[in-house]
């Protein structure tokens, strides 16, 4: 049924955040005519967070290595914030050429799989090692006994 999202960044200079993200972050692009570019995304996944209001949204990049994403921004005067340890990942902030903030974190939390075009689940992807420690093994599926089902039963 759903076979992609689009999402969109409000901005007080959409051509220059439009040139920053085909230049410096080299999203794929199409030209939908007059420099109007659509940008192509990673993989992506939503989350629904409580909150006191509705329709706020935010935008998150991700990326396997947020301190080498820094320094990279850094060498192009790309301005972010100081790393953060949020536990659910590493955080900074990245000023867009147009004024705006997205946050680009590397997640530490599970992730989900990925679909297909034609709207099915795909693998998660695989984790790389971090630095210093080897990459998280998932637990093995756990087979029901019959001790454990005949206790669910009772």
């Amino acid at each position: 049924m759903i076979n992609g999202a689009h999402v969109i960044v409000y901005s007080n200079d959409a051509d220059a955040d439009r040139a920053f993200l085909r230049d410096v972050l080299g999203l794929p692009h199409v030209d939908v005519g007059g420099g109007w570019l659509i940008f192509g995304m990673p993989p992506s996944e939503v989350a629904v967070h409580p909150g006191s209001e509705n329709d706020r949204h935010e935008l998150y990049l991700m990326c396997e290595d947020v301190a080498q994403f820094v320094a990279a921004m850094k060498t192009r005067r790309i301005a972010c914030t100081a790393v953060r340890d949020e536990g659910w990942g590493k955080l900074t902030e990245m000023t867009l050429p147009g004024g705006g903030a997205i946050g680009v974190y590397e997640p530490r939390h599970a992730r989900p799989g990925t679909m297909t075009a034609k709207g099915k689940s795909a693998k998660p992807p695989a984790r790389a090692a971090r630095k210093g420690r080897p990459a998280r093994k998932a637990a093995p599926a756990r087979k029901a006994t019959k001790a454990r089902k005949s206790k669910r039963s009772t």
